[in-house]
């Protein structure tokens, strides 16, 4: 549709049908009474929005509330069967994945082995068909996929590079793949990226000015975020900091490390925690409890890592994530705290990541509900 002349009727019935359909959204399901009250409007302008937003298949009647005297009250609430997603992780042997819908609601998470012969249109057949029996939903209703890869992303030429976890997928055209082979819209991320937008939605720098999520895991990588907006770089390679080489300093610790992934990465970890090469990352990280010497030479390295990321960012927090960062908590956190240099930065902070085993499966989740609703708004009659 055509944009229409501000101040008219059916630019004001627009505006308001925004607003009914957006209090829907934050509050559940509502009745005329209660929805004329939140929004300021009258009654009967409130019965006219419902009436609307019914009518292009934003909303239907859900229950009914008793009102004391006289009839119930009919309450209504959004549509979640107009456009269904899934969210997606792809891991290095593994792929998670959840469907979502417009009102962000809770479904079980599937997880799948991935072995054999793959590619980006078989990954994500895969991971909808899994995420879809695990919730009891139709594949068919999938119209779109936010997924998150251990890869530099460059939307604009839709090309994967710094990777080694996805066979099969094309360093270009995976994104128009998807799209073309399964029909479906699709938004592809660096997974510390969308970490990062977990960490500030939902995690413990949701009040932090800017800050950086230093990704320790197998790979690492750091999530920018600079007053609420993530900084992917012009070629999205921004936070590659497992390819910088280690300072000197390093040699009377690490004397084997070239690079900070050889400092920090999976293997590295393991072999400071006392592991034998192949020993999964998880099961030596269960040695860090309690340890306070393993904890001590961790943050020791850690904070070495970090300070190329806070000497160029000067970032108001610093959150570890990834399963080494965040499995000790706070108290690697403040070991690593205390190893920053404070009178290059008096006023930083230290935290363990707060979203949870499964960070970049949030921020996809998260991304992925804002579309719902931003596509599902669209049919409203729109402004000029």
């Amino acid at each position: 549709m055509s944009a229409i002349d501000p101040g008219t009727p059916a630019w004001l019935a627009a505006r308001n049908d925004r607003t009914a359909f957006r209090l829907l959204l934050e509050h559940g399901p509502l009745t005329r009474s209660r929805l004329g009250a939140l929004s300021g409007l009258s009654k009967p302008t409130a019965t006219q929005m419902l009436q609307r937003l019914e009518r292009v298949g934003l909303i239907h009647p859900v229950g009914e509330v008793s009102g004391g005297r006289g009839p119930n009250a009919v309450s209504y609430g959004v549509r979640i069967d107009r456009i269904t997603g899934v969210a997606i992780s792809v891991l290095a042997h593994s792929i998670q994945a959840v469907v979502v819908d417009a009102l962000g609601g809770e479904h079980p998470v599937a997880e799948v082995v991935v072995s054999g012969e793959r590619s980006p249109e078989g990954d994500v057949r895969t991971a909808i068909e899994a995420a879809c029996a695990a919730a009891g939903a139709d594949p068919a209703c999938v119209s779109r996929v936010v997924i998150g890869v251990q890869a530099a992303f460059f939307g604009e030429e839709d090309e994967l590079s710094l990777t080694d976890t996805l066979p099969g997928w094309p360093a270009v055209g995976s994104a128009a793949r998807i799209t073309r082979e399964l029909g479906i819209d699709v938004t592809l991320g660096n997974d510390v990226n969308l970490a990062a937008m977990a960490e500030r939605a939902a995690g413990v720098a949701q009040d932090a000015s800017s800050f950086a999520l230093f990704w320790i895991g197998d790979g690492l990588g750091v999530g920018i975020d600079l007053g609420g907006a993530v900084h992917r770089g012009a070629s999205g390679g921004a936070g590659e900091i497992g390819y910088l080489p280690v300072p000197k300093t390093a040699a009377s610790f690490a004397p084997e490390a070239n690079d900070f992934t050889d400092l920090l990465g999976g293997p590295a970890v393991v072999s400071l925690l006392g592991g034998d090469p192949g020993e999964p990352l998880a099961a030596a990280l269960q040695r860090l409890d309690g340890d306070a010497t393993l904890l001590d030479a961790l943050a020791k390295r850690i904070a070495l890592a970090a300070h190329p990321v806070l000497a160029l960012l000067d970032p108001a927090m610093l959150v570890l994530g990834g399963p080494t960062g965040s499995a000790a908590g706070g108290a690697l956190a403040a070991l690593v705290a205390e190893r920053i240099d404070r009178a290059a930065h008096p006023k930083l902070v230290v935290r363990s990541s707060g979203t949870g085993p499964q960070p970049v499966l949030l921020g996809a989740r998260q991304q992925l509900v804002q579309q719902i609703r931003d596509r599902l708004e669209a049919d409203i009659l729109p402004l000029a």
